[in-house]
């Protein structure tokens, strides 16, 4: 009982002096600069009825590696890993739930991953996405400004997951891409855009309509 009282002693110690979390940067630069702009630029005067960024869904497919009658356990085991370790939370694998011969899919079948970042992890993850994987991505050019639905919620993707520094390709099975949607409230593909373009998301320059 005192060695245990012990190792939760020091854990607690170890807390202590790592002292209070860092705010997310993002997150405090759209409340202080972004949000204001957004509501001059597109006439919204109300704080509630402008856009904000509600959450961020990531997404693997794992269904193109099914072999027989069941995933390879290094494929899982790598996205899951993936998940884990770019979002700090535990991934949802879902389930195929009905049978599609073309593709070699059955009922109950592992067929993807997915996890679901809100506040501040949500904020984190962006940071990280914008300043430190998409300068890493080979040959980039910027993410296209065209990517956004009615509701102005923007899709991306990445084809491997080594351009997040915390992954290790070393210790990987093998290369996957990932699928990313940045899901906002109360918008439209121009509010989102400009809401990106001012948080510093890159998109690219060389299509019609530039970057906004």
């Amino acid at each position: 009982m005192a060695k245990d009282k012990a190792k939760k002693g020091d854990a607690a110690a170890a807390v202590a002096d790592a002292g209070p979390p860092v705010p997310p940067r993002l997150r405090d630069q759209f409340r202080n600069e972004i949000s204001p702009k957004v509501g001059e630029q597109f006439g919204l005067k109300n704080p509630m009825a402008r856009p904000r960024l509600e959450k961020i869904v990531i997404n693997i497919n794992m269904g193109r590696h099914l072999d027989g009658a069941k995933l390879p356990a290094n494929v899982k085991e790598t996205v899951l890993s993936t998940l884990t370790t770019i979002s700090g939370q535990k991934p949802v694998v879902v389930k195929a739930r009905k049978s599609v011969s073309n593709f070699k899919v059955r009922e109950g079948f592992e067929t993807s991953a997915y996890v679901t970042l809100r506040r501040d992890r949500m904020w984190y993850f962006l940071d990280r996405l914008i300043n430190l994987a998409a300068p890493r991505v080979r040959d980039f050019r910027g993410f296209s400004p065209k990517a956004f639905d009615k509701a102005g919620n923007f899709s991306m993707g990445l084809t491997e997951q080594g351009v997040f520094p915390e992954i290790d390709m070393t210790k990987t099975n093998f290369t996957h891409g990932m699928h990313i949607n940045l899901v906002f409230r109360n918008s439209s593909p121009d509010k989102s855009r400009f809401l990106l373009t001012e948080l510093g998301f890159p998109f690219r320059h060389d299509e019609k309509g530039g970057n906004r």
